[in-house]
């Protein structure tokens, strides 16, 4: 059914994967700002984001051929941009927060109630003055929607690994949270 979701904006993709630049340069408009706010929220510096983003477009519209329709473009897009920018911070050697082998078992999460905007800037504060790891994992599991099983292989860390670490970080945010 060609009227599914993963098949949006395939005029766009099919023509740039013709050359057309103009198609290129609209599927750039469509997807730039999401793109640059999701490397944002893991190297936190713009003009690194920026590289990033420039570079995830270039590799893209390079690779265009194997993109098969298996998810939409910007899932697609989006993976490359998560890559790079774990890449790139892998490259600086930022230290990241240490990860042991041991499970946890977590509780239920806690049912949240209405959030006002000043909740929502203590959490995306806090959420900045993780450890690398944390905000990683963090990014990863909240924001971006993945998975432990897609964190661990984006992140070449076990399953249990990434659950332990989420676990962490979350104990983690919620103290910064409560000394803001």
């Amino acid at each position: 059914m060609k009227n599914e979701i993963r098949f949006t904006h395939q005029f766009l993709v099919e023509s740039s994967k013709s050359g057309d630049r103009t198609a290129q340069y609209q599927l750039y408009e469509l997807y730039v700002d999401a793109m640059y706010n999701i490397s944002m929220r893991f190297l936190g510096i713009k003009e690194d984001a920026e590289d990033i983003v420039q570079d995830s477009f270039v590799d893209a519209f390079r690779n265009l051929e194997k993109f098969k329709y298996e998810s939409t473009f910007g899932a697609w897009l989006k993976r490359i941009v998560i890559n790079k920018s774990i890449n790139h911070l892998k490259v600086k050697r930022l230290p990241l927060a240490t990860m042991d082998d041991h499970e946890f078992h977590l509780t239920e999460e806690v049912e949240c109630e209405k959030v006002d905007a000043m909740e929502i800037l203590k959490v995306k504060s806090g959420i900045e003055k993780l450890p690398i790891g944390y905000k990683q994992i963090i990014n990863l599991y909240l924001l971006e929607g993945f998975d432990h099983n897609e964190i661990s292989d984006v992140l070449g860390i076990t399953t249990s690994t990434s659950k332990s670490q989420y676990h962490r970080a979350k104990k983690k945010l919620v103290e910064i949270i409560n000394t803001l």
